[in-house]
């Protein structure tokens, strides 16, 4: 079991203080995400559960047992850190065991759960060979395949993907995905890459100045966020954002066209968002128009940005069989069943 429970939790450092009273609970087996910018406490979070960092106010549960003031050793938790932290002068099976070795373990229970953990990170062939003789990839599974070998209630990876190039990434991303499928454990994994987040998670937690914005599935994030905040955080390219005002008819742009849709409000004042593939180039009855800047051809994916007058540049998804050129004229049309409203504070209306 591995449920973890976190009930309003704090941190300062000093006077200033980085988490604000987060209550969040994880279920057993689950794969969550903490996702944010630099500096919103993510990593913080994560060091609290680990034991690493001291919690200021509020209690952490694993399995309904409280081990707020308990140390590192005594949580059942294993940590993957940025940094592989592997011993040079040992092979990767010495590294893979050296924590059972410290504790005491009996030789042939270090053995057997070193190839238990090599068989499952596809490590066998290089178990002989020392970290130098490996790549950055095959690094970072000998430091996961030494937390595996403690039998963890739960995982906790602290940006475990961040020195290794883009190919390696993608790579890695498909290795802890396959891990924790097989392994049906808890995991936390912290990162700043909303596409890692996306792509890993069973659930999201968007963190914001130490506080929790959203949680929820990937989809849930992607398609009803609840903030200006996480639609423009959560979305590769970024949501389009519209400065607006609340018209009978519909949102009125800036000035450049209404369209025409039910807006729920007190507040006169909303901006409008919208997603990149949720916009089309047509012929006519479009909702705005503007000049092509920028055409970016990515494979699977083309994106165009279009100057709009008054509203400024708009990202739309488009399909490979036009080449667009800088100056192309266009007129676009607006999904309107896709179009998001937020009120002045940057709160979502429904």
């Amino acid at each position: 079991m591995g449920a973890i429970k976190l009930e309003k939790i704090e941190k300062w450092f000093g006077d200033v203080q980085v988490i604000k009273g987060i209550d969040l609970e994880i279920e057993d087996g689950e794969m969550v995400v903490f996702v944010g910018p630099s500096g919103c406490g993510k990593s913080t979070l994560l060091r609290m559960i680990a034991g690493l960092e001291e919690t200021s106010y509020g209690d952490i549960y694993l399995d309904d047992e409280r081990v707020t003031d308990k140390v590192p050793s005594e949580r059942a938790l294993s940590m993957v850190f940025q940094s592989y932290a592997l011993y040079p002068h040992m092979n990767v099976e010495e590294n893979v065991g050296f924590g059972l070795k410290t504790a005491g373990v009996p030789t042939d229970e270090i053995n057997e759960k070193v190839a238990h953990a090599s068989h499952i990170l596809e490590l066998d062939a290089y178990l002989k060979r020392r970290p130098k003789e490996l790549s950055g990839g095959q690094r970072q599974r000998v430091a996961i395949g030494r937390a595996i070998v403690r039998e963890p209630k739960g995982f906790l990876f602290d940006e475990p993907l961040s020195n290794l190039d883009a190919a390696l990434r993608v790579q890695m991303r498909f290795e802890i995905a396959k891990l924790h499928e097989t392994l049906k454990s808890t995991m936390i994994y912290v990162t700043h890459d909303q596409v890692e987040a996306m792509t890993l998670a069973d659930k999201i937690v968007v963190l914001r100045d130490g506080h929790i914005e959203q949680v929820g599935t990937p989809r849930a994030l992607y398609e009803t966020p609840n903030s200006l905040f996480v639609a423009q955080f959560i979305g590769s390219p970024k949501m389009n954002i519209l400065d607006g005002e609340a018209t009978p008819k519909g949102l009125s742009l800036a000035n450049h066209g209404t369209v025409a849709h039910k807006i729920k409000s007190d507040s006169p004042i909303v901006k409008c968002g919208i997603r990149p593939e949720h916009i089309s180039v047509v012929s006519k009855s479009a909702d705005v128009s503007g000049e092509v800047v920028l055409y970016e051809y990515l494979g699977s994916d083309c994106f165009i940005y279009v100057q709009c007058e008054s509203i400024g540049i708009l990202t739309v998804r488009v399909d490979d069989e036009v080449a667009y050129k800088t100056g192309d004229k266009v007129k676009l049309s607006f999904d309107k069943k896709r179009i998001h409203f937020f009120d002045e504070a940057g709160i979502a209306i429904r």
